[in-house]
This record gives C-alpha cells, sequence and structure tokens, in this order.
C-alpha cells in the first residue's frame, strides 16, 4: 500500500511558481538588448514558436511583442512539462531618439531579433557657424 500526505504549501508553491515564473520557467519571454553604432538590436528567446503566432505591433513608443507556444493535442501523457505553454507578451518603451517606422525582424533558430535605427533627427551633426563684423566672411563649424 503506497501512503501519500499531501502539503497544501507544496502545492501553492509549485501554483505560484507556474503563474509567476521562476528563473528556469520565466512568465515572460527572456530578452537581451544592446547597441551597436546607430542602431538598437533586441533579441527574444522563443523556442518552440511558430513564426506565425508571433505578433509585433508598434503604438507611439511602445513596442510590443505577443508570441504563442501551442500545447500538443492527441493522445499522449506528459512525463515531464517545464516548458511554459500558451500566450506570451511583452512590452518596451522605446525613445524618442529611435527611427519606429524602419525597424526589421526576424526569426530563426528560435529568437526573435529585432533592429532599431536611431533616427536621423538624433544622430550627431555639424552645425556651421557663420562669424559677423569681422568682414573677412571665415566661417567656423562646431560639433553639435
Amino acid at each position: 500500500m503506497l501512503l501519500r500526505t499531501t502539503d497544501p504549501f507544496r502545492d501553492l508553491d509549485r501554483i505560484a511558481q507556474q503563474l509567476m515564473g521562476t528563473t528556469n520557467r520565466p512568465a515572460v519571454m527572456p530578452m537581451d538588448a544592446w547597441r551597436e553604432g546607430d542602431r538598437f538590436v533586441i533579441e527574444f528567446d522563443l523556442p518552440g514558436v511558430n513564426t506565425d503566432s508571433i505578433d509585433l505591433d508598434v503604438e507611439r513608443n511602445v513596442l510590443t511583442v505577443r508570441a504563442e507556444r501551442v500545447a500538443r493535442n492527441g493522445d499522449w501523457e506528459p512525463l515531464a512539462s517545464e516548458r511554459p505553454r500558451g500566450a506570451f507578451s511583452r512590452q518596451l518603451v522605446l525613445g524618442d531618439n529611435l527611427d519606429l517606422d524602419r525597424i526589421e525582424a526576424a526569426y530563426a533558430d528560435g529568437v526573435l531579433r529585432l533592429v532599431v535605427p536611431v533616427a536621423e533627427k538624433a544622430k550627431p551633426r555639424k552645425i556651421e557657424i557663420s562669424q559677423s563684423g569681422s568682414g573677412r566672411g571665415e566661417r567656423a563649424e562646431l560639433t553639435a
């Protein structure tokens, strides 16, 4: 005869880990972001997600990434289930210095990669300054 005791706290911990995520099972998609010269690169880990289920939206300066990992259908019995399934969503507030009209997106090997260029208005530029009063018509340059 098998004696089984239930621990309600263990069950609560298991439910909390499923809802809020842990380091092994994040509730949101993990992300890395960095700057490469005149562009920002953002990568999201989405292993096992079909490209058709990924949705990218930009409204004003908020980027929203949605994806879904569908549960298996059919006659099967899970032996271990550590990968979260269902819908995932993540929002990023992007600065005004980025060109949101020219975002590039690619999905390969379970990684969604976004490249966001810096807006032309935010790039450093030279401003020409004319000198008056000297009568020589010389010009000096100032870097903005």
